[in-house]
């Protein structure tokens, strides 16, 4: 049933959006009703407390249909279709993973390690929306990074996420066990990445949101570990010497992941909690080049 709205001012329409989240058992109908608002007249949440003005049917009515794809289930960020990721907005929608604040860890540790060194050089592989790459890049306007991407949806998301925070990143199309046959070795100062690492059969026993987010940006195998060892193995001889691997990783990852950095002869391996305590990402320093397998 269509929610009907006498007086279209924003009490009145946020009480409807609200009643309807909640009638279809949302997390968080509050939060979810101000980020429809939000984005439907473009204010901030603050501004959106202070306004009193009418608002337009038409406005009235995309807030309403923004409502109804909640509460079917769609996750708010695709309804809203942009999301914030330390500090900066990422468009983001159907094909391309949401950006989560798990991976600030392993951003913020790779910015530490990454800092002081000269107009690095730096990967970003399985970049997804380019939250990772983007950041790293405005973050060190010196340093050249590339982001590397297989799907095509979530690649078109990456330039234009690259466009509106205007990075000037080098984008690249392709899969990241192919493609390291492109680069020279000893090319980067540092290789990072949030990939996969969810267990196939685990896949569709995940909440019903993240059903929404493609297969590709979640399924990490049978044992939720073949892209670590995939990085590990084909693109370690890409790293310089002294160089740094960084990686986001999931809950209770972090003890075989450290084993397969030790194989191939990573240094330094070092885990990095989020704020509830649990490891997030893990660096390691690569100080000879290991032989190849």
């Amino acid at each position: 049933m269509t929610a009907q709205i006498s007086s279209p001012t924003v009490p009145a329409l946020s009480s409807a959006i609200k009643s309807l989240l909640t009638r279809a058992g949302a997390d968080n109908p509050d939060g979810d009703t101000r980020e429809i608002l939000c984005s439907v007249l473009n204010c901030s949440h603050t501004e959106l407390i202070l306004r009193d003005e009418p608002i337009s049917e038409e406005e009235s009515e995309k807030a309403l249909s923004m409502a109804r794809r909640r509460a079917s289930g769609e996750p708010i960020q695709y309804v809203t279709g942009v999301w914030s990721f330390m500090g900066r907005d990422y468009s983001v929608g159907r094909g391309v993973l949401i950006p989560r604040d798990d991976t600030e860890v392993v951003v913020s540790e790779a910015l530490r390690l990454i800092k002081g060194v000269n107009a690095p050089r730096v990967i970003d592989l399985c970049s997804g929306s380019g939250i990772i790459a983007i950041t790293l890049k405005n973050e060190l306007p010196f340093a050249e990074v590339c982001a590397v991407e297989k799907s095509p949806e979530a690649c078109a998301y990456l330039r234009k996420n690259a466009e509106l925070n205007a990075s000037d990143i080098v984008i690249k199309e392709a899969d990241i066990f192919a493609c390291h046959k492109d680069f020279d070795d000893a090319s980067f100062d540092m290789i990072i990445s949030n990939p996969p690492y969810i267990m196939s059969a685990e896949i569709a026993s995940l909440q019903s949101e993240v059903q929404y987010e493609p297969r590709l940006a979640l399924d990490g195998g049978e044992s939720g570990y073949d892209f670590y060892e995939g990085i590990i193995s084909m693109w370690t001889p890409k790293l310089k010497d002294g160089g740094y691997l960084a990686l986001e990783i999931g809950e209770g990852q972090f003890g075989h992941i450290s084993e397969l950095l030790k194989s191939a002869g990573f240094t330094d391996i070092t885990g990095y909690p989020d704020i509830q305590g649990t490891t997030r990402a893990v660096s390691a320093k690569k100080d000879v080049i290991p032989r190849s397998k």
